[in-house]
């Protein structure tokens, strides 16, 4: 199974529009960062978690062909916007797309994109079919189980998923302990950490790492990266030989 991480930036990417900081202008490529998805793909099936604002790029760089279905951690924005351009996919499969999502979510996906949901569609809009999941019950993709793990983003419910030995999480300020041994024993973590400062609603690289050390994974990856955490090589420099920084177009295969 191959995972690959489809943009590894917070809300607004990196680099930010009007941002003259060294990282927004770096020449590392590791330093430019789309909105977090991620690509999974087993010898049968391929699952993205998450379209955000960047999907139609992303699909276009990792040169996706088939897409059997999305997953969604949450309702914001930056996780969310790009789930119209699933037409794509439409077109190539003649099949409407398979969405997994919260009940909370799915009002927001609604909302967000009425037209989807119409009693008379526009010719060409989105198809999807509509599965409803919780944090309490695995489910299967085609050969791909997906154990939700339940964070908190201040006060809003995020998911975060165990594949197999692989963890994904990102949009976290709070993990309780019963939802944090859904991760332990993992091989790989994955992880948001924004930035040094304290936030409302994202662990801090500190903050991250404490929780990198709790789950003592082999690998922890971190992602949904600000450019205020700083630029990507000086920052990998200081953390520890298990942990590294997450990065566009990064592939692990277990």
């Amino acid at each position: 199974m191959k995972f690959t991480f489809l943009g590894t930036g917070t809300s607004q990417g990196v680099p930010i529009i009007g941002c003259d900081c060294a990282v927004c202008t770096s020449g590392n490529k590791k330093d430019n960062r789309l909105r977090t998805s991620l690509l999974i793909e087993s010898d049968t099936t391929t699952v993205v978690i998450d379209t955000g604002p960047d999907f139609r790029q992303q699909m276009l760089r990792e040169k996706v062909q088939q897409l059997d279905a999305v997953v969604f951690t949450h309702s914001h924005k930056d996780h969310l916007a790009g789930m119209d351009d699933i037409r794509a996919f439409n077109y190539l499969q003649q099949k409407p797309m398979d969405i997994y999502a919260t009940a909370f979510t799915w009002e927001v996906i609604k909302s967000e994109f009425p037209y989807v949901f119409a009693a008379n569609k526009y010719p060409g809009v989105p198809s999807v079919n509509e599965f409803v999941i919780s944090e309490k019950e695995a489910f299967t993709i085609g050969d791909i189980t997906l154990q939700p793990i339940l964070v908190w983003h201040y006060k809003m419910p995020v998911l975060g998923f165990r594949i197999n030995d692989f963890v994904y999480i990102t949009d976290a300020n709070k993990i309780e302990e019963l939802e944090m041994n859904k991760a332990r024993g993992a091989k790989h973590f994955v992880l948001n950490a924004l930035r040094h400062e304290k936030h409302i609603s994202h662990f801090t690289l500190e903050e991250a790492i404490e929780q990198a050390n709790i789950i003592q994974a082999d690998n922890t990856y971190f992602t949904h990266i600000s450019h205020l955490l700083g630029k990507h090589e000086e920052v990998s420099k200081g953390l520890p030989s298990t942990i590294s920084l997450a990065y566009d177009g990064l592939k692990i295969e277990i």
